[in-house]
């Protein structure tokens, strides 16, 4: 968010995938905290309404989980800047739709790629679309000389399943 040319490349990447995937919807949401500020760029660019979704209901006051208007039957695209197992963003999901929105479905700045979370998002019938992946970040390591071949072969190792992975860095 502190540079202005990547935020800005950011925001138009997301209004140019959602307007050319989707079509213009009723409201942009964000994920709290990562999706706010993006999604806010992105539907100010839209000229579109803005709400976010909280992690769970605050315990006080009018115990909202979303904040702002999303009405039922609106269509909404959810923002998120990075998924790696989909459940915080896949949390924010259900409660648009029970809130009676109609997620047409959720953009991200990056993922990992991971299993999981591929499972959880077609278990969700939420489809997701990222400006970038793990894939990417790798193949430009490589190209860019940051990573060895020994580092890359253990983040792929990583991506296939982190927690063995992490398995073999812990104390005994």
């Amino acid at each position: 968010m502190s540079y202005h040319k990547i935020r800005t490349h950011i925001r138009q990447e997301f209004v140019n995938l959602i307007l050319d995937k989707y079509g213009k919807p009723d409201v942009i949401a964000g994920v709290a905290t990562g999706g706010i500020a993006q999604g806010v760029l992105v539907a100010q660019e839209l000229g579109l309404p803005f709400a976010y979704v909280r992690s769970e209901k605050k315990a006080h006051g009018l115990t909202n989980q979303i904040e702002g208007i999303v009405e039922k039957g609106n269509s909404v695209i959810v923002v998120e800047d990075l998924i790696s197992t989909g459940g915080s963003s896949l949390y924010a999901v259900e409660a648009l739709r029970e809130a009676g929105a109609n997620v047409k479905g959720m953009i991200a700045i990056f993922s990992y790629g991971l299993d999981i979370a591929k499972d959880n998002f077609q278990k969700t019938n939420c489809e997701l679309t990222t400006l970038t992946d793990f894939e990417i970040l790798l193949e430009r390591a490589i190209e860019e000389n940051y990573l060895t071949e020994s580092e890359l072969i253990s983040l792929k190792e990583w991506q296939i399943n982190p927690s063995k992975w992490s398995d073999n860095f812990q104390s005994k």
